[in-house]
């Protein structure tokens, strides 16, 4: 039996955002493809938080680039989990991962993962959002990962902090036409206290 491919990344040169997964899982790998899973959320929110006119299925993953986003992961050996890494697989892909980075010149860099991005900067205790440190050269923002794996978000918990990190990003709201909203619209995203 063969093992997994190395899946693919969708990057250019000069994109606004890259996101970063923390590796591929075994579907994704064998069919080359970003977030293939039936019950990962990605794409949904993706087009929900305002990135794609629509919902794009993940053989469109190229077509991202289109919106000025890309895809990479943290550490390219496919598992069924990402739990399934340890601690030094992240530590030690960190500093590809930043070359690459510093290539593509993002200006931000979205970790799908709290604990995957701290692993990789040395650092506990990492908060969502935006980083105070940079990743290569890009702003590093942390996001949740959408996998369906992770039902401790739900839909809409994921649709705000990805729509935080395109507004702060300035892209527009593909679902609307409309120019980017300002650092003041991200209020709208609040949950009543």
């Amino acid at each position: 039996m063969r093992s997994p491919a190395e899946l693919p990344d969708i990057l250019r040169p000069g994109l606004k955002i890259v996101f970063c997964g923390i590796n591929p899982g075994l579907g994704a790998a064998a069919g080359g493809r970003h977030f293939i899973g039936k019950g990962n959320r990605f794409w949904k929110v993706l087009h929900l938080a305002g990135f794609t006119p629509e919902q794009m299925r993940p053989d469109q993953d190229s077509l991202l680039m289109d919106y000025g986003c890309g895809l990479t992961t943290a550490v390219s050996r496919p598992s069924a989990r990402a739990a399934d890494l340890s601690k030094s697989e992240l530590v030690a892909a960190a500093s590809d991962l930043r070359r690459k980075v510093e290539a593509f010149a993002p200006e931000y860099i979205a970790f799908l993962g709290k604990a995957a991005y701290g692993a990789m900067v040395g650092q506990p205790g990492v908060t969502w959002g935006r980083q105070r440190q940079v990743f290569g050269g890009a702003v590093a923002w942390v996001l949740t990962n959408p996998s369906g794996l992770n039902r401790g978000y739900s839909i809409e918990d994921l649709v705000k902090a990805y729509a935080e990190l395109r507004i702060e990003a300035g892209l527009s709201d593909r679902r609307l036409g409309r120019a980017p909203e300002t650092r003041l619209a991200a209020v709208q995203y609040e949950k009543p206290t």
